[in-house]
């Protein structure tokens, strides 16, 4: 722990080095005071599977890992309960800065001793969940688990030729969405409830149409169940390929980006879920001429879906860069999606989510306005030499000051944190 006389030498700092970064912006017509101010703003919904390893808290049921998704790694301190779960994640929160939320799937349910499958759940079954996320003041969003149960072991859920096997999955999605409207109700706070599905194949199928046909037609069947859609807002997200189903994806973005706007839904947009060089930052701007809104998860592919920790890498900064630029922070939601059980969890999480808060934080600071007038004005030259400048500019001391005003740590001595709860805390569970 720093003693109080080397945080005040600290913070003497980071507002010396600010100064200085607040004029050197200021001279390419930049607030830095208003972007720290939006900054902090814009919620970032945490994603509570990297703290268990995406292993849900059901009561068994038989079978009930078909299907699954997998992390790799065996560090120690996995949550294995719900309390460990959010005692975790109140660590966590404590070194970010900025409006958080907590993204939940459905089998993070805690029903006791009672098996409650998945077409039976009820609002009451997150009580500990609301209770917990009203103490600390965030709000909730959700999502359907259409995977890691026994009617997921085919490789196909909604899209299934088996009636029997949709009408569970469309049952679940209904009574998800009434757990997101019941959360919202309670909230005050639209719910963002995210649908997505694993169905696919790992060669080449002889029938593409059929299982995209039932698919629109369960999706049809789960949206009939009236809901407040202010409240419960319902977004679907699409993925190129999976393990398992690395020839056919019965939701592809193609699929998906049709069926949102047909449908008056909000698209996902996956970091991970495109071609390794594909530009998820250029699609923004072209889905916002359609859509009122998107829904956004970080995340980071290393060759496949892979789901590493977010890192402030150039796909991370440029889609955040677009988004600024575009003045459309207002029209996206924002949430992780990683999951790695090699490294210290909590440390993923802060790494994580601070990373994207930067890449929001760099958007704002981009000297936009001199950059179009150059553009505007036929000067690619000076608009490509303002461009690389700014990656020059001292951001970093804006992005201290924008911890030290939000009362978290700056720099790396959040990792002091991480370590001591490590030594008292994680080092116990065995």
């Amino acid at each position: 722990m720093p003693s109080k006389s080397s945080r005040i030498s600290q913070s003497r700092r980071i507002e010396q080095a600010y100064r200085l970064a607040r004029e050197a912006y200021a001279t390419f017509g930049v607030d830095t005071d208003a972007a720290i101010k939006r900054a902090l703003q814009v919620p970032i919904s945490l994603h509570c599977w990297q703290a268990d390893d995406v292993r849900g808290l059901e009561t068994p049921v038989a079978g009930r890992d078909s299907g699954g998704i997998m992390a790799t790694g065996g560090y120690p301190g996995r949550a294995r309960d719900g309390d460990e779960m959010r005692a975790d994640l109140d660590l966590v929160l404590k070194l970010l800065p900025g409006a958080q939320r907590l993204n939940l799937h459905a089998f993070y349910a805690e029903t006791g001793d009672t098996a409650v499958d998945r077409d039976e759940l009820a609002p009451e079954h997150f009580s500990r969940w609301l209770d917990w996320a009203g103490r600390r003041k965030i709000g909730l969003d959700f999502n359907p688990t259409y995977f890691a149960h026994p009617r997921a072991a085919s490789g196909f859920t909604l899209s299934s030729a088996d009636k029997g096997v949709r009408r569970f999955w469309v049952n679940h999605g209904r009574a998800c969405r009434r757990i997101a409207e019941h959360f919202a109700k309670k909230q005050g706070t639209p719910c963002v409830i995210n649908h997505w599905i694993p169905d696919g194949t790992k060669d080449q199928p002889a029938d593409r149409w059929g299982p995209r046909a039932r698919l629109v037609e369960s999706l049809d069947a789960i949206l009939k169940d009236k809901v407040n859609t202010r409240q419960c807002v319902d977004a679907v997200e699409g993925k190129l390929f999976g393990l398992g189903s690395e020839d056919y994806i019965v939701g592809s973005h193609e699929f998906y980006y049709s069926y949102a706007q047909s449908r008056k839904l909000v698209p996902c947009l996956d970091l991970g879920h495109y071609h390794p060089t594909e530009s998820v930052a250029d699609k923004v701007s072209a889905l916002l001429q359609f859509h009122p809104k998107l829904l956004l998860h970080t995340s980071r592919p290393i060759r496949w879906d892979s789901d590493h920790v977010v890192i402030l890498n150039d796909d991370t900064r440029a889609l955040f860069m677009e988004i600024a630029r575009g003045g459309a922070l207002d029209r996206v939601y924002v949430a992780l999606d990683f999951f790695d059980a090699s490294i210290n969890r909590i440390a993923a999480y802060v790494v994580g989510a601070r990373a994207t808060r930067q890449a929001i934080l760099l958007g704002l600071l981009d000297p936009t306005e001199l950059l179009k007038m150059a553009d505007n004005a036929g000067r690619g030259h000076e608009r490509l030499a303002l461009m690389e400048h700014a990656k020059a500019m001292p951001w970093g001391a804006v992005w201290d000051m924008l911890c030290e005003r939000d009362g978290v740590p700056a720099g790396e001595t959040w990792l002091v944190d991480v370590a001591n709860y490590e030594s008292e805390v994680l080092s116990q569970r065995r």
